[in-house]
Parts: structure tokens; sequence; C-alpha cells
């Protein structure tokens, strides 16, 4: 038991003059700072490792994803609040349902009829398909440092709307049971419970 103790000892004390191993850089993240999105104070952020090891296509291509569910978590956020002020008056049903006879927020879900759900999905899969308003080139005639601000911009906009929209969904979630209480008093009444 003695000498299992004494290369114990030994192959500890051995251990500790042993050379340290250098840190490897990551090269992903070198490769990615400078993208646009990448702001001080934190600069190129990616907890979940998606960018490591990737090529700048697949960055590519997960960047235009951040940029479509950005874009959407706008209008999510714009569509839930809007009907709150202002109702188009659409019949989604022609002589049987308006859109002013569907509830906000979730809530609206289950009241929305198959046909409601066709027309929603038929003009989501256009814009996919066939995009939105572009310019004749695909690209905006803009200086490089403005473009790139303006790119910043949209970023930052769809991460903040992303986050607001899940926060609006699980206030909303909370207050399923209570009539009347939908999207403009979440938001409103959603307020002090953050901070809190």
């Amino acid at each position: 038991m003695m000498k299992i103790a004494v290369l114990a000892a030994m192959a500890g004390s051995a251990a500790a003059f042993a050379p340290a191993p250098i840190a490897k850089i990551s090269t992903s993240l070198n490769a990615f700072e400078n993208e646009i999105g990448a702001l001080p104070p934190v600069g190129f952020w990616d907890p979940a490792g998606l960018s490591d090891g990737i090529s700048q296509e697949k960055f590519d291509e997960y960047r235009l994803a951040e940029l479509k569910h950005g874009r959407v978590a706008q209008l999510a956020v714009l569509g839930y609040i809007a009907p709150e002020t202002y109702r188009f008056g659409y019949d989604l049903i022609p002589g049987q349902l308006s859109t002013n006879d569907l509830p906000n927020g979730i809530a609206a879900i289950n009241a929305m009829p198959f046909l409601g759900w066709v027309q929603i999905v038929a003009f989501v899969g256009c814009v996919e398909t066939y995009g939105w308003f572009t310019s004749p080139t695909g690209v905006l005639d803009l200086p490089a440092d403005i473009l790139a601000k303006r790119q910043t911009a949209e970023l930052q906009h769809g991460r903040l709307a992303m986050l607001a929209f899940l926060e609006l969904i699980r206030h909303d979630s909370q207050n399923l049971a209570v009539p009347g209480f939908d999207g403009y008093d979440n938001l409103i009444t959603g307020l002090p419970f953050i901070y809190n």
C-alpha cells in the first residue's frame, strides 16, 4: 500500500513539471469576428458554438436564416399589437367570418378557420419562393459604410424582435384564462413583471 502511495505522489509531482499544453485559438471565431452584427463590447457572440469549424458558405446560410427569423419576428410583434388599434375587416370566409371577429394573441390560433390558415400559408410560401420587394440588381446602391450600418441595425432589430415576441407569447400564455385580456393589454401589464 505504501508503494502505491509513493508512486501516486511521484506521478503527481512529475505532472507538475510537464510542459503545459498551448491553448488552441479558435479559427472560426477569428474568421467571423469581423462580420456584420458583431458589436462591442461583446463582439462576435456564439455561445452555442454553431460557427465552430464551419465554412463561410454555411455561415452565410445561418446569417440568412437569422435575418429571415428576425424579419418574421418584427412582423409578428407588429401583428400581435396592431389589431388592438386597427383592424382591416377582411373577410376570411366571405359573409361568414371577418378578421374583426377573431380574438387577439394566442387565442386567435384556435379561432382561425382552416381556410384562413390556407391563405396564410399560401402567402408565406409565395414570399419565400418569389421574394418580396427587391431592387432590379438585387443589391442596394449605398456606400459600404452606410450599408454595413443598416445591415447591423436590421440584425439588431430582428434579434430584439425575436426576444420581444417570445415575451409576448410567454405572457399571453399565462393569461389565456382571463377573457378580454389580450395583445396590447399583455404588452402594458407585462412590463412591470420584467423588472420585479
